[in-house]
């Protein structure tokens, strides 16, 4: 494809075949999740109840490449390669030199960059024999790619949805019943995690912190299933590197290689998947590239959170991890980017973080809305609004080379559409979407 065209789309040959592992490229290899008891590394057997051996395996591994199972493949092609768009309108709003890319994820059944995992996911529980999965989900978008995904290899799926986004956006819950899920609001009456957190707080907006717990409980409760989680671990990074590789390709193909990329952070899923294959040319060929992460004000992880180990949850269920983190008792604001509204973030980008091979922004609710009507306006995609985060972050960096004459390459993922987060929209429009 012509190096001047707007969107650079793979044959479906192009699909990766394997999935990247960043763990060799890193500067400094990731610490081990510990045992909360003893404080020493965790063995398989403490994970075995909550994952099937296959994901503990990808956990901890050292390849630099994972083979992507054939059934996953044939699954990935229903809506893979996902397409490459230079943001050509955009650039002429903006008045930049900036050449501005997006990798667009919206092109899922489920509408967003969440089925890379929850396919692999599903595949490997149902290849051990599980029948059912437990899981949670924030804005909900984890929940209908995981409710999906159990629907084509026929397993029961469990939701606990964070209660914000569960009465914000009725619209994902249907999708997720709709592929068979049962979902509740959480906290809820069915788990001790969730009856403990409701007797101190009968009104508690819930966190993904506390959906985690109740998820984690029912899985080790069962001997039929399984935990599915849909960021922050190893092996929830790995399946997402899809997004990368694709993208690395589509870049070659406009004759160009990004100079800055950009991603909403939440857990570190999207992140991770589109910006980890490209973090060899920075810390290993010493290429002169930004990776910037773009969270929420109201839950600003890694630029406010401390450095330590802690809970993956609020009822202290997990093993420790190693990350950046608002203390697993944190309760954020119920701002509309449900995805990004945890206290922790994926130990593998925290790292990279501390090690200054990836940069962290926050930005208020506000600003971030206001890029994206630019965004819808300008694109035509109404974006996510945790994909706006990012859009907001490659706006500045665009009108920044504006300001210098520089005329740099900006790549950007966004994530998934927000036409179920008109809601949001909504309130913004009218006046009423106020910063946390």
């Amino acid at each position: 494809m012509a190096a001047d065209s707007t969107q650079f789309t793979l044959d479906e040959s192009r699909i990766p075949s394997a999935w990247f592992n960043v763990v060799p490229s890193m500067p400094t290899p990731p610490s081990p999740p510990i045992h909360p008891g003893t404080r020493e590394p965790i063995g398989p057997e403490m994970l075995a109840p909550l994952f099937p051996m296959a994901l503990i395996g990808q956990e901890v591994a050292t390849d630099e490449w994972i083979d992507i199972p054939g059934p996953v493949m044939d699954i990935y092609r229903m809506y893979r390669p996902a397409p490459l768009v230079r943001a050509r309108r955009l650039e002429k709003l903006l008045g930049t030199p900036a050449r501005i890319y997006y990798k667009y994820e919206g092109v899922s059944a489920a509408g967003s960059h969440k089925p890379n995992t929850a396919i692999a996911q599903a595949y490997y529980n149902k290849a051990e024999g599980v029948k059912r999965i437990a899981t949670e989900t924030g804005a909900g978008q984890w929940g209908s790619a995981m409710a999906m995904a159990c629907s084509f290899f026929d397993l029961e799926c469990q939701v606990y949805m964070v209660r914000a986004s569960y009465n914000q956006k009725p619209g994902r819950r249907v999708m997720m019943q709709t592929w068979g899920a049962r979902v509740i609001a959480s906290p809820s009456e069915e788990t001790d995690a969730g009856r403990s957190i409701l007797a101190d707080s009968p009104d508690s907006p819930g966190s993904l912190g506390i959906a985690i717990s109740e998820a984690v409980e029912d899985a080790a409760k069962r001997e039929d299933t399984k935990y599915c989680l849909g960021s922050v671990l190893n092996h929830v990074l790995l399946h997402q590197t899809v997004i990368g590789l694709e993208a690395k390709a589509q870049m070659e193909m406009a004759g160009d290689f990004p100079d800055i990329v950009i991603g909403a952070v939440g857990g570190g899923s999207n992140f991770a998947g589109l910006v980890f294959p490209f973090v060899p040319h920075k810390t290993k060929a010493g290429k002169d590239m930004r990776f910037i992460a773009v969270e929420p004000t109201a839950c600003p992880t890694l630029t406010e959170g401390s450095f330590e180990y802690d809970f993956g949850d609020t009822a202290e269920t997990t093993p420790l991890l190693e990350m950046y983190t608002l203390g697993h008792k944190f309760i954020p604001p119920a701002i509309h980017a449900g995805g990004l509204r945890y206290h922790g973030d994926a130990p593998l980008l925290c790292r990279l973080v501390k090690d200054e091979v990836i940069e962290a922004v926050a930005y208020p609710q506000t600003k971030v809305f206001e890029t994206a009507i630019q965004f819808a306006r300008s694109e035509g995609i109404i974006p996510a609004p945790e994909s706006a985060h990012a859009i907001r972050a490659a706006v500045d960096e665009a009108l920044a080379c504006k300001e210098t004459g520089d005329s740099k390459a900006i790549l950007f993922g966004l994530s998934g559409h927000g036409l179920l987060d008109l809601g949001a929209y909504e309130a913004y429009l009218g006046g009423d979407l106020m910063d946390a």
